[in-house]
């Protein structure tokens, strides 16, 4: 029995497949599955192999195009540019696609998703955000490469590819940190808020003592970024949690809403609910005489949140990981739960928590099709269909999706 060849470094001509999860679209060769970053489906290329794990896949960057498939386009930024190879920026996975077939290609992956994990025939149709493809992006992370310039990890590696400019950050915060040099190795977040304060933070990785832990210090702005939605103002941490694009938050506040549709004087659940953005609108519905119960894991967001809604008698916020939390019997039965889970999803042991309460509806917000997918057959298995859903193109130019998802009891 001889070992498979190493690929790695390779270059391969290539007919390039279908779009699938996580930014890469599928070709064969040699009866193995190449996974190739920066090619449409339908274009020939020559991909180069980037990494070859040695089974049945590997993965690859197209390098040329030899027929490109209507809708490509060339990258508004340079680190994109296929010239470059596998030296490219590995924040953006569809800058050579036009707005439209991004979104066309995103609406493939999460039909699929839910398709093949969930068991449903679902076709979706990803919408567009306000603002376009470029500037759209208020928060960024970069980190300082060997010569303290500041850029972005290249694909699934730790390389900095220093970067001048970012066209999908606001100008303003990704100015704040480009313009200057950093310690190698220090991790640059930046914050550009509603107020039109840019607020940066730098973490030194590399301490200069042994054993020393990270220091993170403020390097411009107060450090808690004031936010606005439906004239109302959120205060949270500049680090913390924010939906990046500028126009997500009222957006999505809106699609929560009226999917959540509580009653008035009912409960509703907010769980994992940062700083009070899904509350906000659930207290509206709910009004005085209901019960808004936050749940979220972070105790400086749960402060933030008390902040936010203190003129809101009807919300109560707690901090706790969700999975104890909901193991209170003492919580009254809510109407409705909202949840917006870390990219994982909520998975079995939260699922079960919230249908054993037997909601009238749940809304679902993820940010990841495949968690999504699996999230909703375990709603299935519990009794709840999914009975609408809406999808939104919040991350432009990258693979990400937000995905926003109403469930009620079947039958």
């Amino acid at each position: 029995m001889t070992d498979k060849p190493d690929w790695t470094g390779s270059r391969l001509r290539v007919e390039i497949g279908p779009v699938a999860h996580g930014g890469h679209c599928v070709a064969r060769h040699e009866g193995r599955v190449v996974f190739v970053r920066h090619a449409l489906p339908g274009e020939e290329v020559v991909a180069e192999v980037t990494e070859d794990p040695g089974g049945g896949f590997c993965r690859a960057d197209a390098v040329e195009v030899l027929r490109a498939a209507e809708g490509r386009v060339e990258p508004p930024c340079p680190l994109a540019d296929i010239s470059r190879g596998p030296d490219r920026c590995g924040g953006c996975d569809w800058q050579h696609a036009t707005g439209e077939v991004q979104r066309e290609l995103k609406s493939a992956v999460v039909t699929e998703q839910l398709q093949r994990l969930a068991g449903l025939d679902w076709p979706v149709q990803v919408r567009e955000l306000p603002g376009g493809l470029l500037r759209w992006r208020s928060r960024a992370r970069l980190v300082a490469d060997p010569s303290g310039r500041a850029g972005f990890r290249a694909h699934r590696s730790h390389r900095v590819i220093p970067a001048e400019d970012c066209p999908i950050t606001e100008h303003a915060a990704v100015d704040a940190v480009t313009s200057r040099r950093w310690r190698p190795g220090t991790e640059i977040s930046t914050a550009a808020d509603s107020a039109g304060e840019v607020h940066v933070a730098a973490t030194d990785r590399r301490p200069r003592r042994r054993g020393a832990a990270p220091v993170s210090r403020t390097v411009s702005g107060s450090g808690v970024a004031r936010e606005v939605v439906a004239d109302r103002s959120f205060d949270v941490a500049a680090q913390g949690f924010w939906q990046v694009h500028r126009a997500a938050p009222e957006t999505f506040s809106e699609v929560v809403a009226r999917f959540a549709a509580v009653p008035d004087g009912g409960v509703a659940w907010d769980l994992y609910g940062g700083v009070g953005l899904f509350a906000a609108a659930l207290a509206e519905q709910t009004g005085p005489d209901g019960h808004v119960l936050l749940v979220e894991s972070s105790r400086g967001a749960v402060a933030d949140a008390q902040e936010n809604l203190g003129d809101l008698a009807q919300v109560a916020c707690l901090a706790g990981k969700v999975e104890r939390m909901l193991g209170d019997d003492t919580l009254s039965d809510p109407d409705v739960v909202v949840l917006d889970p870390p990219r994982k999803g909520a998975g079995r042991e939260v699922v079960s928590a919230i249908t054993d309460r037997r909601p009238s509806r749940i809304v679902h917000v993820a940010c990841d099709p495949a968690a999504l997918a699996r999230d909703v057959g375990l709603y299935g298995d519990r009794g709840y269909r999914m009975t609408a859903l809406e999808a939104y193109d919040a991350f432009p130019m990258t693979q990400h999706i937000e995905s926003i998802a109403l469930l009620e009891p079947a039958g």
